[in-house]
C-alpha cells in the first residue's frame, strides 16, 4: 500500500483515506479483461473482484464496502455531516465531506465517481481522484449526465480530460494518460439513443523523471495541401493535417478579447444602453472607453493625480491582445483604423444572422425562422451592408456568423438545425461573392451541438468557431471531435471565468479566474499548429471589463447567479469577467482596476 504525502506540491493539505488502495497506477489488465479495445464492442470484464478492490482503495469501483470501515467516515455520519441531498454537496468547501457523500449516493456508477474524483481533486488527493476518474473510463465510459441546459454530458471523456490535466500541471505525478479517449458518434444532438460509443482506454505511462514538464514535439511538415484567401490574410493546412493562420504571410494566433465597454446603469433590456464606438459623455471628441479610460492603481476608486488617462487600445496593447470581436458589424471606421494602425489590433467583424432576432426582421416572440424567404433576403441584406462597408479595410480579419444561434433562443435553430446550417453556409457564400480577399469565413457557435450537421451542410464555411465554457482544464475532447467531424480549423469564439464566487473571498476567487483563463489559454497553445490536434488558430476572451447590465439591474454588480456553469461554486456570474472591473462604479465608463487575469494574460501573451 502506498501512503500519500501530507500535503499536495500545491500547497493543499489532502484528507485522509484510510484506504488508498495498493497501487498507484491500477494494472486493470491483471484483474480482468480488456476487449474491443478502439471500437464500440469495447468492454471490460472483472475476472478478480477482490483484489481489483484492494488495488482501487476505498470508495473507488469496486470498492465500495471498506469505506464504511473508515472511522473519519463514520465520525462524519454521526456527526450528521453527511445529512441532505447529495447534489447539495458538490460545491461546498468540506471536501472529504464531499467525497464521503457522493461516494455512498445513490446514483449512476458514472456520475458518483465523477464527483468523488472531483471532491478528491479539489481537496488535493490528486492520486485517488486520477484513480476515481480512470474507473469511469475503465468500467463505465457510456456513462450520461445532463447539463442545465438539457444537453448530454458524456461523463468518460470529462474524466479523461480531467486525469490529462491532472497530469499536465502536476507532472511531480510523473504519469501520463496516453492514448486514451471516448469518441460518441451521433452526439451532437440531444437524442442519445442513436450514440455510438468508440472507447480506449488507454494506458498510464511513467513520465521519465520528477518534475519534468510535458512537452509535444512540433510536427515539422511545411508541405501545404489547402490554402484559402487571395489577400494578406490566409489559411494554410499543410501535409500532417494541422492548420495556421497567417497575415502577411507570418503565422498568427487569434490572441483574441471581447470588448463591449458600457456605462452603468445602461442596458440593452432597457433601451438605453449606447454605441461605445460613439460615446463621447466627457464631449472632449475622443471616445470614451478606447481613449479616456484611466487605471485606479490603488483601488481606492479615486482618480489620483498620477492615474492619468489612457485608454483600452493602449490597454489592450499592452495586455498582447492582437485582436478584437465585433459581435454584430461597427459604427466607426476611423476608430478602428487607429486601433489597427497605432496598437497592432486586428478585428473579427460579425453578423448575429437572426440571433436575438437581429437582422431578420422577425419579432423575438415569432423568433427567427430560418426557412422564412423574407427573412433570409433580409439576414443576407445585414451581410451585404456589413462585407460593403468593411471589405477593404485592412483590419478586418475574419467574418463571423451568428453568435450561438444553435441553441435556438428566439430562432429555430434548434428545431430545423438543418435549415440552419445551410442558410449559414448560403452566407458564407455570400461574403465570398462581396469579399474580393476572401477572408476566411466563420461560424460562432454554441459549444459542440449539431457539429455534424455543420460538418454535412457548411462546406463553404472555413472555421469552425465556438463559444466554450467548460472547466478550468480548458477544452479537453473538443479538438479531436472538430477534428474527426470538420477537419477544419477551430476557433474558440468565446471563452472565460468570472472573478466572483460565493465559497470564496474576493482575492481567491480572482486567483481562481487567472488561473482558469491560463488553463484554456495553454490548452489552446497545445492544440495549435505541430501540437496536439493542430487545429486550434486561437480564442477570444470574454471579456475586457466588466458589465453591469447582465443580471438585468444595471445599476448594480450583481453577485446573484444567473444558471449553473462549470466555475468555482457551479454558478455563473456573468457580470464579473472582465480583466479589469469597474470598482464600484463611480467613474462609469472610464475607471479600470486590474484584476490578476489581466497580468497573468498579459504574461502569456507577451511571452
Amino acid at each position: 500500500m502506498f501512503a500519500a504525502s501530507a500535503y499536495a506540491a500545491d500547497g493543499k493539505k489532502p484528507f485522509p483515506i484510510a484506504n488508498p488502495g495498493t497501487e498507484k497506477i491500477v494494472n486493470y489488465a491483471r484483474y480482468g479483461e480488456f476487449n474491443g479495445k478502439g471500437s464500440k464492442n469495447y468492454k471490460y470484464t472483472i475476472k478478480d473482484q477482490a483484489a481489483l478492490s484492494r488495488a482501487t482503495g476505498a470508495g473507488i469501483y469496486p470498492n465500495s464496502s471498506s469505506l464504511l470501515k473508515d472511522p473519519q467516515y463514520k465520525e462524519f455520519k454521526k456527526g450528521k455531516k453527511l445529512e441532505g441531498n447529495h447534489w447539495d454537496f458538490i460545491n461546498t468547501k468540506n471536501y472529504q465531506a464531499n467525497f464521503y457523500k457522493w461516494a455512498t449516493a445513490s446514483e449512476s456508477n458514472g456520475v458518483k465517481l465523477f464527483y468523488e474524483a472531483l471532491a478528491l481533486e479539489r481537496a488535493g488527493n490528486y492520486i485517488h481522484a486520477i484513480k476515481a476518474y480512470y474507473a469511469i473510463v475503465v468500467h463505465f465510459p457510456q456513462s450520461i449526465g445532463w447539463t442545465y441546459w438539457r444537453t448530454p454530458w458524456y461523463i468518460g471523456q470529462a474524466a479523461i480530460d480531467r486525469i490529462k490535466y491532472l497530469c499536465r500541471i502536476h507532472p511531480e505525478l510523473d504519469m501520463d494518460l496516453k492514448g486514451a479517449s471516448v469518441i460518441v458518434k451521433n452526439g451532437y444532438d440531444d437524442n442519445v439513443k442513436n450514440d455510438i460509443f468508440i472507447v480506449n482506454p488507454g494506458e498510464f505511462v511513467k513520465v521519465k523523471s520528477a518534475g519534468e514538464k510535458m512537452r509535444q514535439q512540433r510536427l515539422t511538415s511545411t508541405e501545404i495541401i489547402r490554402s484559402t484567401g487571395t489577400g494578406s490574410v490566409k489559411l494554410v493546412q499543410y501535409a500532417n493535417k494541422s492548420w495556421q493562420l497567417l497575415v502577411d504571410g507570418k503565422p498568427y494566433i487569434i490572441k483574441g478579447i471581447a470588448y463591449s465597454p458600457s456605462k452603468i446603469g445602461q442596458s440593452p433590456d432597457e433601451g438605453t444602453l449606447e454605441d461605445w464606438m460613439q460615446s463621447d459623455h466627457n464631449k472632449n471628441n475622443k471616445i470614451d472607453g478606447p481613449y479616456d479610460s484611466w487605471v485606479d492603481e490603488n483601488k481606492n476608486n479615486r482618480q489620483d493625480p498620477n492615474e492619468n488617462p489612457v485608454g483600452d487600445f493602449h490597454l489592450l496593447w499592452q495586455l498582447g491582445a492582437n485582436t478584437m470581436r465585433i459581435y454584430h458589424h461597427a459604427s466607426n471606421k476611423a476608430l478602428l483604423k487607429d486601433l489597427y494602425n497605432n496598437y497592432g489590433i486586428m478585428v473579427l467583424v460579425g453578423d448575429f444572422l437572426g440571433a436575438y432576432t437581429i437582422g431578420s426582421g422577425a419579432s423575438w416572440y415569432q423568433g427567427t425562422d430560418y426557412t422564412n424567404p423574407q427573412q433570409q433576403e433580409s439576414m443576407l441584406n445585414s451581410i451585404k451592408s456589413m462585407v460593403e462597408e468593411y471589405k477593404n479595410e485592412p483590419y478586418v480579419l475574419m467574418w463571423v456568423l451568428g453568435n450561438e444561434n444553435n441553441y435556438g433562443v428566439a430562432n429555430n435553430a434548434k428545431k430545423d438545425p438543418q435549415s440552419y446550417y445551410k442558410f449559414v453556409n448560403r452566407a458564407a457564400q455570400y461574403i465570398k461573392e462581396l469579399d474580393p480577399y476572401k477572408r476566411p469565413v466563420a461560424v460562432c457557435n454554441g459549444e459542440v451541438i449539431f457539429l455534424d450537421v455543420f460538418a454535412a451542410n457548411c462546406p463553404d464555411v472555413d472555421v469552425f468557431g465556438l463559444n466554450s465554457y467548460r472547466g478550468d482544464y480548458g477544452f479537453g475532447h473538443l479538438w479531436k471531435c472538430a477534428k474527426d467531424e470538420t477537419d477544419k480549423p477551430v476557433l474558440i469564439t468565446e471563452y472565460g471565468c468570472p472573478a466572483y464566487s460565493s465559497l470564496y473571498n474576493q482575492q481567491e476567487a480572482e486567483e481562481i479566474q487567472a488561473e482558469y483563463l491560463k488553463n484554456s489559454w495553454l490548452d489552446i497553445l497545445s492544440n495549435s499548429d505541430g501540437f496536439g490536434q493542430g487545429n486550434a488558430i486561437g480564442g477570444v476572451l470574454f471579456e475586457f471589463v466588466d458589465e453591469w447590465w447582465k443580471a438585468y439591474e444595471p445599476a448594480k454588480h450583481d453577485t446573484h447567479t444567473q444558471w449553473p456553469g462549470p466555475f468555482s461554486d457551479g454558478c455563473v456570474y456573468e457580470e464579473w469577467f472582465g480583466l479589469t472591473s469597474q470598482g464600484d462604479g463611480s467613474h462609469s465608463p472610464y475607471m479600470r482596476q486590474f484584476r490578476k487575469a489581466y497580468f497573468t494574460m498579459k504574461e502569456l501573451w507577451r511571452e
